[in-house]
């Protein structure tokens, strides 16, 4: 199975692609979407959509894994954001690619078994669990893996039920 990992945002989306075959992961690779905080805010959103479908177009995922949003103060960022997010989910339902959100307590407990672990320990954790030679920079590109590992995670605990 192929996941694509999302970190949603307006001026960096982090994205990440795992493979599991239901006994371990692996990264197939990882990046960053940027804008401009200069450009229109409908033309950004145009070009996180745009950037992910080329992504999808070229990983074919079976799933995307969506970060939920968690906003306790700044309501501006969080609208954006919420927009961003939107995005996201518009380009997989245009591509028929099933989605699955996760919250940062749930992904937090799942990639390190603490649901207040700081960012440290989640970049760590990935890094080991995908063991890769370097962790992967900057926190969204992390944060996509981590999100794509807890939707691979998650999936196994599912089938194993059934």
């Amino acid at each position: 199975m192929i996941i694509l990992g999302l970190d949603p945002g307006t001026a960096r989306v982090g994205w990440g692609v795992i493979q599991t075959d239901g006994a371990h992961c692996e990264s197939i690779a990882y990046g960053l979407i940027e804008t401009d905080k200069e450009t229109l805010p409908e033309i950004r959103l145009q070009e996180i959509y745009v950037a992910i479908n080329t992504l999808i177009k070229q990983y074919k995922p079976d799933a995307v894994s969506i970060e939920e949003l968690f906003f306790a103060t700044n309501a501006k960022t969080a609208i954006a954001v919420g927009q961003a997010r939107g995005v996201l989910l518009l380009s997989c339902a245009t591509n028929h690619i099933k989605t699955a959100s996760y919250s940062p307590l749930a992904i937090k407990r799942c990639i390190t078994g603490d649901g207040k672990a700081d960012k440290r320990q989640v970049q760590y954790m990935v890094t080991k669990q995908l063991r890769l030679k370097e962790t992967p920079q900057p926190d969204d590109v992390a944060d996509a893996l981590a999100i794509a590992l807890t939707h691979a995670f998650s999936y196994r605990m599912k089938e194993a039920c059934l």
